[in-house]
């Protein structure tokens, strides 16, 4: 069966800002080694945190977006 258009538009927003997350952290692992060639760690440790973050949400996001495609998104309330 074929998504509806609000599961499509749904699909597609996480997809992008999946892809906003790759980006993102790509962008951030360049500049972590501008700052290593600089001679600032702490900076670079801490944009590749930063990375760290962002890959893990991009994890997430295509986990969704493949809940939506396959028609089975289950979430429980937390209490």
């Amino acid at each position: 069966m074929r998504l509806n258009e609000f599961e499509q538009e749904l699909r597609r927003d996480l997809q992008s800002v999946e892809s906003n997350l790759r980006w993102s952290a790509v962008e951030l692992l360049r500049l972590a080694e501008q700052f290593r060639q600089a001679g600032n760690e702490v900076d670079a440790q801490v944009a590749l945190r930063l990375r760290e973050v962002l890959q893990g949400d991009e994890e997430r996001l295509k986990s969704y977006a493949n809940e939506v495609k396959a028609r089975h998104i289950s979430r429980t309330k937390a209490h």
